[in-house]
């Protein structure tokens, strides 16, 4: 099981993100406290998303997290409706997939299930 991804983020984008990833099924948790003046976390399934505040974010161009949604055109509509602009990918083991950039500028990779 894959704990974490730490994504580094500016922190004036840090309310757009918690919603972005909100949208995708992940709810905010508390981070230790000696950590919480530098990261907000959020949580889905026992997966956390580590949003690492910094000035200058690395951004990588193509490495990204993939996240298999529950409800995979729901949350396509939910993402579009709060202004995200999901692109449906190839079907490389025959189910739907997406590819999305978040308010900080990652790619995000939305699946309607995992590989078989």
């Amino acid at each position: 099981m894959l704990q974490h991804v730490a994504l580094e983020v500016r922190p004036d984008v840090v309310p757009r993100c918690l919603e972005f990833w909100r949208l995708l099924g992940f709810q905010p948790v508390e981070p230790p406290p000696s950590l919480a003046e530098r990261a907000a976390w959020v949580q889905a399934d026992g997966t956390q998303i580590h949003l690492l505040y910094t000035e200058r974010p690395v951004v990588p161009p193509a490495g990204h997290p993939a996240v298999v949604v529950a409800d995979y055109e729901g949350t396509l509509a939910r993402l579009r409706e709060a202004g995200f602009d999901p692109e449906p990918r190839a079907e490389h083991w025959g189910a739907p997939r997406a590819q999305v950039l978040g308010p900080s500028g990652h790619r995000v990779e939305l699946m309607a299930r995992p590989p078989t």
